[in-house]
């Protein structure tokens, strides 16, 4: 196969190059995004749950964020020994173990009696859900140059607005079903959107391929060049980076990645979690949340991937990553302090979900510049598995400062300056990788 056409703008592949990565994205990427939309809507649901179902079970904010923000402990502990494993046995086998488990924990949380009960299932779907993002994220490494890794990252994670563009709305309407057969509508509601993922579980041992090399969708000559050039990015990274499991758990730029993250999902899984809540506040009705909170959602999905090119295309990636931060550290402030107007809050909580996709859809592609082998299967783990911890301590800082002051204005402040505090810390990071992969082929530079 000649690879010799004129090179793409901006990416440094010849248009044939293009060609092949695009097929492969198309076969490996949607499924994942399904799969992600259906991780994202068992992760977040509990918000809208928690209309009724706190009162039912006799639940207090407090008691709300602790319970909800234990499912990121579990993951906590157990990210690491799962992207472990899903390199021991290959992502076909244990993605899908990971999906079927999640499905049935999810779907079990419905039988919760009280905010122990409630915590603790929360806990085990962490434990059970963990390794899945930071699994795909290694995987992404077996087939996408760096790149263009930044857009399959993108689109992948597609399916955290999709799944508040669609899941706010089809929860609410699910409370509807409040009565049938003896059931609360949440109960309704957690049942029927945490079975899916058992049933994708099932089909991801007939979906996915492990590594390029076992690809019979592609042709010999596609399998080639995609085989010859993500080992010579390997190599060319290795060379300048450690690639051992050992030095993932060393390297001061792995750490400092873990704590933007943990910095930055604080803000994310926070504001997702109240989000309906704090629109409740303005009058509006169940129903009415629900499309409400799917605005700024349909707002990141858009701006998410148009960011995310610039960003393949734009060189330096942490000034990306640091200006969305930027953008939903500001709009949170302004949510803050508009806590009289529905319209400015709705406006501000778009900015604020805008920058937070942004961030999300730009800064993985930053550790794997640096980390590759064990080290790319450890580091990446680590970095999602501390972040998630900011996923337990943003639903119960948010909880905690809501009930001692009797609204969100402090609370979305004290998130933003978390926000802001991740922006300057991924900018050590960007500063540290100039000129550090003077190196390394055009196609393994983030």
């Amino acid at each position: 196969m000649a690879m010799t056409q004129a090179a793409s703008a901006g990416t440094g592949l010849t248009s044939e190059e293009e060609r092949i990565l695009s097929k492969v994205m198309w076969r490996i990427v949607p499924f994942l995004l399904l799969c992600y939309i259906i991780a994202y809507l068992d992760r977040v649901n509990v918000g809208v749950a928690s209309l009724t179902m706190n009162q039912d079970l006799g639940i207090s904010p407090s008691e709300f964020g602790w319970s909800a923000g234990l499912f990121f402990l579990g993951y906590f502990l157990a990210e690491v020994p799962s992207n472990l494993a899903l390199q021991a046995v290959g992502a076909r086998k244990w993605i899908a173990r990971i999906l079927i488990t999640w499905g049935l924990l999810s779907a079990a949380t419905a039988f919760a009696v009280g905010p122990k009960s409630f915590g603790a299932m929360r806990f085990l779907l962490g434990l059970g859900e963990a390794g899945f993002t930071p699994g795909v994220f290694l995987y992404f490494t077996y087939w996408f140059p760096a790149r263009v890794r930044g857009r399959a990252t993108a689109a992948f994670l597609l399916g955290i607005p999709i799944a508040n563009i669609l899941g706010a709305p089809l929860s609410s309407s699910l409370l509807a079903l409040d009565g049938v057969a003896g059931l609360h509508g949440w109960q309704w509601l957690l049942i029927l959107e945490g079975l899916p993922a058992s049933i994708l579980g099932l089909v991801c041992l007939f979906t996915l391929t492990d590594k390029p090399e076992q690809a019979k969708w592609l042709s010999s000559e596609e399998r080639a060049w995609l085989v010859e050039t993500l080992a010579n990015e390997r190599q060319a990274i290795a060379a300048k980076h450690s690639s051992s499991l050992k030095d993932a758990f060393t390297n001061w730029r792995v750490l400092v990645c873990a704590a933007v993250n943990f910095c930055a999902i604080i803000g994310s899984v926070g504001l997702g979690l109240w989000m309906p809540q704090i629109l409740k506040g303005f009058g509006f009705s169940v129903v009415t949340v629900g499309f409400l909170a799917a605005i700024p959602y349909i707002c990141g999905a858009i701006t998410m991937m148009l960011w995310a090119r610039l960003s393949d295309r734009g060189g330096e990636r942490s000034w990306f990553v640091a200006s969305a931060l930027l953008l939903g550290a500001a709009s949170l402030i302004v949510c803050g302090y508009a806590t009289s107007s529905a319209l400015i809050s709705i406006i501000a909580l778009c900015g604020a979900v805008v920058g937070i996709m942004c961030y999300q859809s730009t800064i993985w592609p930053i550790p794997s510049s640096f980390l590759t082998g064990s080290a790319a299967a450890g580091g990446l783990a680590l970095i999602v598995s501390i972040g998630n911890l900011g996923g337990f301590v943003g639903p119960y800082l948010i909880g905690e400062i809501r009930q001692a002051t009797g609204s969100f204005s402090w609370a979305l402040i004290s998130v933003a300056v978390f926000l802001i505090l991740a922006a300057i810390f991924i900018r050590f990071v960007g500063l540290s990788l100039q000129g550090s992969t003077s190196g390394l082929p055009k196609t393994a530079r983030a």
